[in-house]
């Protein structure tokens, strides 16, 4: 375990004494100030340390291995100074309670359970939650050389296209991405290269130029020229028992020399742990280059890093109503359709339906709704899995028929006019959280929304802004906008 010049490093706190152990063996020459585990957080709680311990001028970034909250108080007074003093922080979550996700019996319950409320509440105060380990040590590294990039558009070269593809698919799916080049990014970038290689991001820059480092100077700095928030370089270190390890440090001078001419952030990735030996690493650390081991583990960490740049960017969410909970009281209450679709109706949202509790055939509920209409079984949580719903009933003839079939699986009926031509189907829930609040679930719905799992998760409040957001990182987003040719949704009304 190394410390940086002056003793300054990344603090840890645990809730772990065996992991803690395991932070200062790691070889990945993680500069480390203060490791304290909090145990069972019996008489301090971790933000209760790291708030004890944030002014300190050594510890440049957070890291806290989380197994149970002790405030949310404690939280939002840590996030809030740790953004004055703009010390990031990242928290590896773990032991997400199952059984609190069968606490409820609603779709939206088993999607909102404490590891997705937990996820939620550390990104409401800007702690980035990772999901590794690894990942972990990584990003306090990345942060602790270079802070939390501005934002999620990213450079990376290398001398091989196989880890120039290995890198492009390390960001698929993610936050941080490769934008294209714009046509002067590109003239510039291949105005340094030969005829036979072709300019794209992440950039092959091959090995004609290998060893010349004032060809590799010419054209790195052409390609973080582009104005961008992470520079990266792919760089695989030989062993010494098989290979000198001399021309690895040119190629590192000239990426130096490049960063400097344009004051970017940067880091050198190797796609394995160990093919960037610790040796290493202090030479690297002293460039102000982050040098991250394993792709994986490096977009993670750029991801996280990229999280708090951005979101420090922008205005201060507002306070958790943490409270919230325990304002619903400590009894479960669990609405008949019928009663939950009254209040939607009296808030301005929703179709208009009709109740009929006991007995009857329902047919004298259609009258004013129009048809089709949809028939269902009241008393019953996931009807379509006992055959409690009948769609597309035309008349009071197949309303009756379908009353009564129906009547005998609930406790009652439910009939209301049917939407046709949709647009898509949405969830929205809420569960209260006995620590955060009231956390809400936004995603693709209905009957296959477990299966699909393609929900977000945010505390509340949530202004107008964070719903469109929401929205727009769920996957059926595309057909809200008019996937295709087809219709647009009513976004706002949604919202």
């Amino acid at each position: 375990m190394r410390l940086a010049e002056g003793g300054r490093g990344v603090a840890i706190i645990t809730q772990s004494s065996s992991i803690a152990i395991s932070m200062t063996m790691q070889k990945r020459s993680l500069p480390i100030a203060f490791l304290m585990a909090a145990g069972n957080q019996a008489q301090s709680g971790l933000s209760e340390i790291a708030l004890g311990l944030i002014e300190d001028d050594r510890v440049t970034t957070f890291g806290l291995h989380i197994k149970a909250f002790d405030a949310v108080h404690g939280f939002e007074r840590l996030a809030a100074r740790a953004r004055e003093l703009r010390k990031p922080i990242i928290a590896m979550k773990v032991d997400c309670s199952e059984q609190s996700r069968q606490a409820t019996l609603s779709h939206t319950a088993s999607l909102a359970g404490s590891d997705v409320a937990s996820g939620a509440f550390l990104k409401g105060f800007v702690i980035a939650p990772v999901e590794s380990t690894p990942a972990f040590i990584e990003a306090l590294k990345l942060l602790h050389v270079t802070g939390p990039p501005p934002g999620p558009r990213f450079s990376s070269v290398s001398c091989s296209g196989g880890e120039a593809s290995v890198m492009a698919d390390g960001a698929e799916g993610r936050l941080v991405h490769f934008p294209r080049l714009t046509d002067e990014h590109r003239t510039s970038v291949k105005s340094t290269l030969g005829p036979l290689i072709a300019v794209a991001k992440p950039l092959n820059y091959h090995t004609f130029i290998w060893n010349n480092e004032l060809a590799l100077t010419e054209t790195f700095t052409a390609m973080v020229s582009g104005g961008l928030d992470l520079n990266m370089m792919v760089l695989e270190f030989s062993r010494p028992d098989r290979c000198s390890n001399t021309t690895y440090w040119p190629i590192i001078r000239a990426f130096e020399a490049a960063l400097k001419t344009n004051k970017d952030q940067s880091a050198i990735v190797s796609s394995l742990p160990e093919n960037m030996p610790e040796e290493y690493i202090p030479g690297i650390i002293e460039r102000r280059i982050a040098p991250l081991k394993g792709i994986s583990e490096a977009m993670q960490a750029a991801e996280a890093g990229a999280f708090i740049g951005a979101a420090w960017s922008e205005p201060r969410a507002e306070p958790i109503d943490s409270a919230a909970a325990g304002r619903l009281g400590g009894d479960r209450l669990v609405l008949e359709e019928a009663e939950a679709k009254e209040m939607l109706l009296k808030a301005g949202a929703g179709a208009e339906g009709r109740a009929r509790r006991q007995g009857g055939r329902g047919s004298d509920r259609i009258t004013g709704l129009g048809i089709p209409v949809a028939l269902k079984a009241l008393g019953v949580v996931h009807k379509s899995e006992i055959g409690a719903v009948r769609l597309n009933l035309c008349d009071a003839e197949s309303v009756r028929a379908g009353a009564h079939n129906l009547l005998a699986l609930g406790t009652g009926l439910y009939v209301e006019r049917m939407m046709r031509d949709g647009i898509a189907e949405l969830i929205v829930g809420l569960v209260p959280n006995p620590m955060f609040g009231t956390v809400m679930t936004l995603g693709t719905g209905g009957v296959l929304v477990e299966l699909f799992g393609d929900t977000v998760t945010l505390m509340l409040p949530a202004t107008r802004d964070d719903i469109a957001a929401a929205l727009r990182g769920v996957k059926l987003c595309p057909l809200l906008e008019g996937y295709r040719g087809r219709p647009k949704a009513d976004v706002p009304a949604v919202i």
